[in-house]
């Protein structure tokens, strides 16, 4: 076990030099000037020179690459050219929010898509199967925007149950009860589609695991329904927390838009602010975090899935 997450650990280090090398590239060649982005089009010769030396930008591509991955192995991210902070300083307080969000979602899809993949896999042709396959099927082909659309609509502006954004109320209590309230809305938006997915995954494996010769033995040896059931989602969990682990990940890069549509201040909320005002030190700092984040959740994926299955570890 020890050898294979040394095995892990070594490859994650390359795949996240690659990434932040191809997200800096991508970056910093993105059509458009930063500096005047930031200081406008008629700021005089001297500041737009000043800013363009603080930034780097008067050097190659690949010696800034080296420099900025050089600070950052110490943790110094730089300094935001729009706020004038450093960049870690903001990631922190960000990186809590998309976290407490991806947590809400994640949750939702874990139950949610054993309940509706379990509900499938025990009555395939019967109306528990036919009820499953559609709703698996609508989470995942609905568009994610119309349907955080549709959520503000009923919930927020039509039954005024739940609060259409922001963390807390400006007069509210500003507590737990008060953070769930704004959690509901886009937690359930952001875990639509890895739902779906969940449950069309389980229900094919627990039905593949229900079909096959462990469950027949099983009840050969005259187990009852709910032991039979028990060993068959055991068998079944392998996939589960494969389809899990990549949902979790999936969830916590693509909540950029649940985010921004819902005023959540995550990481994704400042990325997006970022891309707008160009600046580069935050979304470059902030994609690196994203994707150590992402390699971790992975490994940990990894390390949970050979600890079930030896077979993996080989």
């Amino acid at each position: 076990m020890t050898g294979f997450l040394l095995r892990r650990l070594l490859l994650a280090v390359p795949t996240l030099l690659g990434v932040t090398a191809v997200v800096y590239a991508t970056v910093a060649l993105v059509p458009g000037d930063p500096v005047a982005a930031f200081l406008g089009p008629g700021a005089p010769p001297e500041a737009r020179q000043e800013l363009t030396e603080r930034l780097g930008l008067d050097r190659a591509l690949p010696v800034r690459y080296a420099d900025w991955l050089g600070h950052a192995l110490t943790g110094d991210l730089g300094t935001s050219v729009s706020s004038q902070r450093p960049v870690a300083e903001l990631l922190l307080p960000a990186l809590g929010q998309t976290l407490t969000l991806t947590a809400a979602a994640f949750l939702l899809v874990l139950l949610g898509g054993t309940a509706l993949g379990a509900l499938g896999a025990l009555r395939p042709h019967g109306p528990g199967g036919r009820l499953s396959g559609a709703l698996s099927t609508l989470a995942v082909s609905a568009p994610q925007y119309s349907v955080a659309l549709l959520l503000i609509a009923v919930f927020s502006v039509q039954l005024r149950w739940l609060p259409a954004g922001g963390t807390h109320d400006v007069f509210g209590s500003g507590g737990p009860a008060d953070l769930l309230r704004h959690l509901v809305l886009p937690a359930v938006a952001a875990a639509l589609v890895p739902l779906g997915l969940t449950a069309r995954v389980f229900r094919a494996a627990l039905g593949s695991v229900l079909a096959g010769d462990l469950a027949d033995g099983l009840r050969a040896r005259g187990l009852g329904r709910a032991a039979v059931l028990r060993h068959c989602v055991h068998n079944a969990s392998p996939a589960l927390l494969t389809i899990g682990g990549l949902q979790l990940a999936y969830l916590l890069e693509g909540v950029v838009f649940v985010e921004t549509l819902f005023a959540w201040p995550g990481i994704g909320r400042l990325l997006y602010d970022g891309l707008t005002a160009r600046d580069l030190p935050l979304v470059q700092g902030g994609v690196l975090v994203v994707a150590v984040a992402f390699v971790g959740l992975n490994i940990l994926v990894d390390a949970a899935h050979a600890a079930i299955d030896p077979r993996v570890r080989s």
